[in-house]
């Protein structure tokens, strides 16, 4: 028995409309990344210099803690006191033990008001921190 009847095989063309839906997907998500990418980083902060400051490649979920020089803490340009930073930090080592936090503070802020950050890491039992400093040839 044949079963198979003489027709003409139908070659699958390479469909253009799940292309560019796609691409448009992307184009989106890059787009809202960009936005949320300058959110993290408050403006008018200058960030120290140090010979040893290279550009390191940025962890996935990395949490950017800015201190500027008055000693006001920001995450995502929002204030925050010490007790909601402190909330906040402990909810984030509840659910990813491992959080990356960069402390990025202002070369004019005090000593002080960076390490109150630091303490409060370690309060919120967040041992992976790193100090935001730029290399010497690109001082602002």
């Amino acid at each position: 028995m044949n079963f198979r009847k003489n027709q003409p095989q139908v070659q699958a063309g390479f469909q253009m409309a799940p292309m560019i839906d796609m691409m448009f997907i992307l184009l989106i998500n890059f787009m809202a990344m960009t936005i949320y990418a300058q959110w993290e980083n408050k403006l008018d902060i200058q960030v120290p210099t140090a010979d040893s400051g290279v550009k390191g490649a940025r962890s996935r979920g990395e949490l950017i803690i800015n201190v500027d020089e008055q000693g006001g803490i920001f995450v995502n340009s929002q204030p925050l006191s010490e007790e909601r930073l402190l909330m906040i930090l402990r909810q984030i080592a509840d659910e990813f033990k491992s959080q990356p936090v960069i402390i990025r503070a202002d070369r004019h802020s005090q000593h002080q008001d960076v390490i109150k950050v630091l303490d409060i890491c370690r309060q919120a039992d967040i041992w992976n921190v790193a100090f935001s400093a730029l290399p010497k040839e690109q001082e602002e």
